[in-house]
């Protein structure tokens, strides 16, 4: 067995044993899980593109507008844990297919909506099924993949939901305005019942042989404890905070505030504007591959690519903010590059959760830590429009409230990044141990 350590040392991949054989099916299964996210993020991001045709359609104005962004992260962070434990005691082919009926209904209800207060209420619908999907997609590739190809697996997961962003921008944007608002919502929610179907007639949970065991009985008390056991380990909770601290920049860039930013702030024309928030997510996908790469070859790498990504971000953050007028394009393209890898970078979050917890509680550690980003995400936006309301749009004092964020951040990180490796080392050598003792 290939053995590596944790948060600061070593450089093999972790394999553990039992590990579920992967192949051609596990990846035709799996495939399937990553079609339906990929459905979720079209659907998550499609009002990006809406901002102003929604405002028009619902008489709205920026205020009520942010308002579908912040619900939306609301009900998705304030589900995670709930779907994890759900994920963990009824499997992921029916988490997820009750996600798809619902982030599907959702966006249909969109798509006939006419009062805000119905469009409201479909976002958080539509927000409740998309909770319900990246969980169940790590969690179905922990159970068909050798845990060695974690890594890789969650930056591929990644990098399809990014896609589906790139299919926003692209293909939603220009549907919008060619065949309405009704004909784009409502015929992009046909893809929801596509994925649907492929899901009920070909995803299976395990391969055969490779059943997770058995966890305690359903209970109020059970479920409190299966929370508890995964907060205790240093493993989950440093990857919470990493993917707090990666995550919310970019999140928070491409969600809301970004075209603004570089229309209102830098003077750049809406074209141009749009040209760098698609620079944004091209990047993600080509980095997601490579850090998956490298952390899969080389677990020590986590730490350092996740610090790494987090100081890049905040140099280059001051030094746009900094920059007297308007910043020169090429320091906002290499902004935006930089703010590319922060997806990436919120995906080695799961990969210190991975190895600190056993496969029963797989999902709730994944939804502990999927909750930090978009904790993040959601005080950012509701920061960064509070402070341009005060200080009458001034986006450089706006925008000084992400290193207040990545600050308390980091110092977590720091904080519980000895403890974590010291956990994980004691799990690989109990694993070593289980192995010497497994008759041939």
């Amino acid at each position: 067995m290939s053995t590596g350590t944790a948060a600061g040392g070593g450089t093999g991949s972790i394999s553990l044993p039992g590990d579920p054989p992967g192949g051609r099916r596990a990846l035709a299964v799996w495939g399937i899980g990553v079609a339906v996210y990929f459905v979720a993020i079209i659907f998550r991001t499609s009002l990006g593109v809406a901002g102003i045709d929604a405002a028009a359609r619902f008489h709205i104005n920026s205020s009520a507008l942010s308002t579908f962004s912040i619900l939306q992260l609301l009900v998705y962070a304030g589900m995670q844990i709930p779907v994890g434990v759900l994920v963990d005691r009824l499997g992921t082919k029916k988490v997820l297919g009750i996600g798809v009926v619902l982030f599907t209904a959702g966006q249909f209800g969109f798509a006939l909506s006419h009062s805000y207060a119905t469009a409201l209420a479909c976002r958080a619908l539509l927000g409740c099924g998309d909770a319900m999907t990246f969980i169940s997609v790590l969690r179905l590739g922990a159970r068909w993949f050798p845990a060695r190809h974690g890594p890789m697996i969650a930056q591929v997961a990644a990098l399809f939901g990014m896609a589906g962003n790139l299919v926003s921008t692209v293909v939603l944007a220009r549907l919008l305005h060619s065949a309405g608002w009704t004909t784009t919502f409502a015929g992009s929610a046909a893809a929801g019942v596509l994925v649907l179907v492929l899901m009920l007639l070909f995803l299976q949970d395990h391969p055969e042989g490779h059943e997770p065991p058995a966890g305690p009985q359903p209970g109020k008390g059970s479920v409190r404890r299966q929370i508890a056991l995964a907060w205790r380990e240093p493993g989950t909770r440093l990857g919470l905070w990493v993917h707090f601290t990666t995550q919310f920049p970019a999140m928070v860039f491409l969600l809301l505030w970004g075209l603004p930013f570089l229309v209102e702030a830098e003077g750049l024309s809406r074209g141009t504007a749009g040209m760098l928030l698609t620079l944004v997510v091209l990047v993600n996908m080509a980095v997601g591959l490579v850090y998956g790469q490298v952390i899969g070859r080389h677990h020590a790498a986590r730490l350092p690519l996740a610090l790494g990504t987090v100081t890049a971000t905040a140099v280059l953050w001051a030094a746009v903010l900094a920059w007297p007028g308007h910043a020169p394009l090429w320091l906002l393209v290499t902004l935006c590059t930089v703010l590319g890898a922060c997806g990436p970078a919120s995906m080695i979050g799961f990969d210190f959760a991975r190895p600190a917890n056993p496969p029963e509680r797989q999902g709730t550690a994944s939804g502990i830590v999927n909750m930090g980003g978009f904790t993040a995400s959601i005080t950012t936006l509701l920061a960064v429009g509070i402070l341009l309301d005060a200080t009458g749009e001034d986006y450089r004092a706006a925008f000084s409230s992400v290193f207040v964020l990545q600050a308390l951040g980091l110092s977590q990180i720091l904080r519980l990044r000895g403890r974590a490796r010291q956990r994980e080392r004691e799990r690989v050598v109990a694993s070593r141990v289980e192995t010497v003792h497994v008759p041939a």
